[in-house]
């Protein structure tokens, strides 16, 4: 699908709830961002020694919190309230195909593949909002939101192939696709998250 490459876009229909869900989403949104930012930081203190991740990383971490702030700025525009974070199923479903029994080095892929993947769908559903969302400041945020979350998706994958050969990089992202499309398949849509 796309640039993005994702197997199975997500259903238009999912903007409508979202709009119907607006403290909802923003909530959910609010910490998508804070963990984005937790997992640059993570995969810092995890390779310390990989000069290039740590120094493309560091600014995304501080972009990463600058959207929670963004989106935290947004809630209170509209006088709605940042509620508690929830479970998400789209990333635990995702933690489930991470590679067990290798080596730290090896589980570096698996971590920089499912980074890309989280900003690819994130990125899609950023289009969707910016898209077809009847508030039109939302929608300029969002618009500007998608371009971030498109150069940190590509990113992700540029430093998997600095670290990976290029072969092993693309048939394990090929499966990461074929893998995220069945849990697109059988999660149901919701508009109170943004994955």
């Amino acid at each position: 699908m796309s640039v993005l490459r994702l197997k199975l876009p997500t259903d238009p229909r999912w903007v409508n709830l979202a709009e119907k869900s607006l403290e909802d989403i923003l909530t959910d949104h609010a910490y998508c961002e804070q963990k984005a930012a937790s997992t640059c930081i993570s995969l810092i203190q995890q390779y310390p020694d990989k000069t290039k991740l740590v120094d493309e990383l560091s600014p995304i971490v501080t972009e990463e919190w600058g959207h929670f702030r963004m989106v935290l700025r947004e809630l209170k525009k509209r006088n709605l309230k940042l509620g508690r974070q929830r479970k998400d199923e789209y990333v635990n479903h995702l933690l489930k195909f991470h590679r067990k029994g290798i080596s730290q080095e090896e589980k570096l892929l698996d971590k920089l593949l499912m980074a890309g993947l989280i900003e690819a769908r994130s990125c899609e559903r950023f289009k969707l909002l910016w898209q077809g969302i009847g508030d039109e400041e939302l929608s300029e945020f969002y618009y500007k939101l998608m371009v971030a979350e498109a150069a940190h998706y590509t990113l992700f994958l540029e430093l998997a192939r600095t670290y990976f050969d290029a072969d092993i990089v693309h048939t394990r992202w090929r499966e990461w696709l074929d893998y995220e499309e069945q849990i697109m398949e059988n999660l149901t849509p919701r508009g109170d998250r943004m994955h």
